[in-house]
């Protein structure tokens, strides 16, 4: 029997088991600044405790691939969050070599507001703020610094090739070498997105639904699929640690609403190492893959 793709599971579950706790920039700004401390401590410690559980799920169910929530330490680009967190390394430390020794591989999707190609310098600033910080988080858990422990984001501004090539070049290590890009439907094609990889050296993430939309594709075994997924795959520097990206079209084929579960697999990622589920079902739908998935 061929071996099964590894699949990852997005954050949260579809039941109550893995759940984290938030608090906002304006519910935070009205606190004092001991009492911010105070908060911040407590929220963190809880969101690592969380996030330990959220292992213990994965290991369970043999789901060997997590996409830590981006929103998991909030307020962390403040200078005394980062103080919260450098006094919870210890914690940090002891969730990272659990998730190592138990197989479970940590990647991380930074949120739209990261575009590192803006006209604007002070998003531009700000991107890169951000991404330090959560490249943080990863160096507290003793991660990997490389794209065993990917960050994930788009290409950001469309017709700004070169300014994302630069931007990327300035990221601090740990950043940059975690670092990699995925197609999207709007600015950023699997192509635009290949030649972006080749010219930054970081590795391609390839979206089958994300592709299906922008190319207005009527099937996922269109040829295109395949050439994708082969060529992202040497943008890898260990081909055995590509990751791509399953989701499917919730009301239609080309909706990009994902669906609850995954019907529609594109045969080429039957050679894949590592799929993300990107479903609205998480686990059950991860599940369900497990059971029908068949290798051609």
């Amino acid at each position: 029997m061929k071996r099964l793709p590894r699949f990852g599971l997005v954050c949260v579950t579809y039941s109550d088991e893995c759940r984290f706790r938030t608090i906002t920039r304006t519910q935070y700004l009205l606190l004092s600044k001991s009492k911010r401390r105070e908060t911040l401590r407590e929220l963190y410690w809880a969101n690592l405790w969380r996030l330990n559980r959220a292992l213990s799920f994965c290991d369970r169910h043999d789901i060997r691939l997590y996409r830590m929530s981006s929103t998991l330490f909030p307020m962390s680009d403040d200078a005394l969050a980062e103080s919260v967190l450098h006094n919870l390394a210890a914690n940090f430390s002891s969730i990272g070599r659990r998730a190592l020794r138990l197989g479970i591989r940590i990647v991380m999707h930074p949120d739209q507001f990261v575009v590192l190609n803006s006209e604007s310098p002070k998003v531009v600033e700000t991107s890169k703020l951000i991404l330090a910080k959560q490249a943080l988080w990863m160096d507290l858990m003793c991660l990997p610094e490389s794209p065993w422990s990917a960050m994930i984001i788009h290409g950001g501004k469309s017709g700004r090739a070169d300014a994302m090539v630069e931007s990327i070049a300035s990221l601090p290590r740990n950043v940059r070498n975690r670092l990699c890009l995925e197609n999207d439907e709007y600015s950023y094609s699997a192509a635009d997105i290949l030649k972006i990889c080749q010219r930054a050296g970081v590795p391609m993430i390839f979206d089958n639904l994300h592709h299906a939309i922008k190319e207005k594709l009527e099937t996922y075994d269109d040829v295109s699929i395949a050439k994708f997924v082969k060529l992202a795959r040497h943008t890898w520097p260990d081909p055995s640690w590509q990751i791509v990206h399953l989701s499917n079209g919730n009301a239609s084929f080309r909706d990009r609403n994902h669906s609850e579960l995954i019907v529609d697999i594109p045969k080429a990622y039957a050679r894949v190492p590592w799929i993300e589920v990107e479903a609205k079902g998480k686990e059950c739908a991860i599940r369900k893959l497990k059971d029908d998935y068949v290798l051609t």
